[in-house]
């Protein structure tokens, strides 16, 4: 019903920047809240940044002042720059999105995943 596909991961020294996009397609009626999220090896995944249809945003404590979130609603696309790179940051980052969709006649909310992308940073 939604597909999100993410880009713009890699591999980037320490105190760089990363931009990465996501793409939601498919069948919905609208997108409510988008995210990122992230998991370092052996650790949990945590909220990176949110961010509403309106505009309202909200960032992990450890990345507030670093990393940047915002998004194209025409384009269903959410963005998150990444500015000061530290090693840490080192994870696959999820994009995220609740979405409304009508299934038989019923509109429900569903929480959407994209496939990750790495990003690594370089001490």
């Amino acid at each position: 019903q939604v597909q999100l596909v993410e880009s713009g991961g890699g591999l980037v020294q320490a105190g760089g920047s990363l931009r990465l996009s996501c793409a939601a397609s498919g069948s919905f009626v609208s997108i409510n809240v988008m995210g990122w999220y992230r998991q370092a090896p052996g650790k949990q995944r945590e909220l990176v940044a949110g961010i509403t249809s309106t505009g309202s945003t909200n960032y992990a404590d450890s990345v507030k002042g670093r990393f940047t979130i915002s998004r194209d609603n025409a384009k269903n696309t959410v963005y998150l720059q990444m500015n000061s790179l530290k090693p840490e940051d080192r994870a696959v980052y999820y994009c995220h999105a609740d979405a409304e969709v009508r299934v038989g006649g019923i509109t429900r909310m569903y929480k959407y995943w994209g496939q990750g992308t790495q990003v690594t940073v370089s001490s």
